[in-house]
């Protein structure tokens, strides 16, 4: 059985979506502290509260959850926020980034302050927060674990996700950089690769940059394979099998969780009427 007892883990991203979703399922397996973080203050204070209010009715032991506001685009910010781990818990077992900005631009119209804005968040700040990260569970030598969240975007994306595609792509190379170099210390590092999800950011996104009304989600999930997008839930299942010791030897995977399979082209067609009768 997967627990993660006694540990402590940062998660970027941590106050809504596939971050939340994280935090909730590390509490449920026995997590002693963790820290989230986000932009807004008051939606991050929140679910910190409504995580500890759910390690009290749980089986698992109480699980104290801070809530830390930062910018991730600036690097003192990130600095920041490992200085309030390690002040609050002085060690570290996990590291999942969550976060990451969605803006669109396309080879036509993309900005300089977005590529610099998107570079920032999605690249540097996961990369100086490994780093921090790092030397906490060197120091401590703890056999710890860091999960990036890429995207499928990465392996080149639509024509409106140009600096969005280029940033997730390089986590690729950071995620197998780090794990090679983190081998010896023992702490594993992986990149998941989600497509596309239901969260509470790709809904801004939609109703933002593609004009979406209500309703969109409905109509999107019928044009899936498995009939709906991927929800929060289902992929931090994995995001957590990846950060505890229950996969214990895997470092520098690359994982697609997706509803697509790379190279064959659109979504598969229904099986012909013959076959289904």
């Amino acid at each position: 059985m997967t627990t993660f007892n006694g540990g402590v883990a940062l998660i970027t991203g941590g106050s809504q979506g596939l971050g939340y979703a994280v935090a909730q399922r590390l509490v449920a397996l026995g997590a002693a502290g963790i820290v989230i973080s986000g932009r807004d203050q008051l939606k991050g204070e929140a679910a910190a509260a409504a995580l500890e209010t759910a390690s009290e009715d749980s089986e698992a032991s109480k699980c104290r959850v801070v809530f830390v506001s930062a910018e991730l685009a600036e690097a003192d910010q990130c600095q920041h926020l490992i200085a309030r781990l390690d002040e609050e818990f002085g060690r570290c077992d996990a590291f999942i980034n969550c976060a990451a900005i969605t803006d669109r631009g396309s080879v036509w119209d993309a900005t300089v302050e977005l590529w610099d804005q998107m570079l920032a968040v999605n690249v540097r700040a996961p990369g100086l927060l490994a780093q921090g990260v790092a030397r906490i569970m060197a120091r401590e030598k703890i056999h710890g674990a860091m999960v990036i969240v890429g995207s499928v975007a990465g392996y080149g994306g639509l024509p409106q996700l140009l600096p969005y595609a280029t940033s997730k792509s390089a986590l690729i190379g950071m995620t197998r950089n780090l794990a090679f170099t983190l081998m010896r210390n023992q702490i594993r590092v992986n990149l998941i690769c989600p497509g596309w999800m239901d969260t509470p950011g790709e809904d801004a996104v939609q109703r933002k940059y593609e004009g979406a009304t209500d309703g969109w989600l409905e109509r999107a999930e019928a044009t899936q394979p498995f009939g709906r997008l991927i929800k929060p839930a289902e992929i931090a299942r994995t995001i957590t099998h990846l950060a505890t010791s229950e996969s214990e030897f895997m470092t520098g995977a690359v994982i697609d969780w997706d509803q697509t399979v790379l190279g064959t082209g659109d979504a598969p067609r229904p099986a012909p009427e013959w076959f289904r009768e």
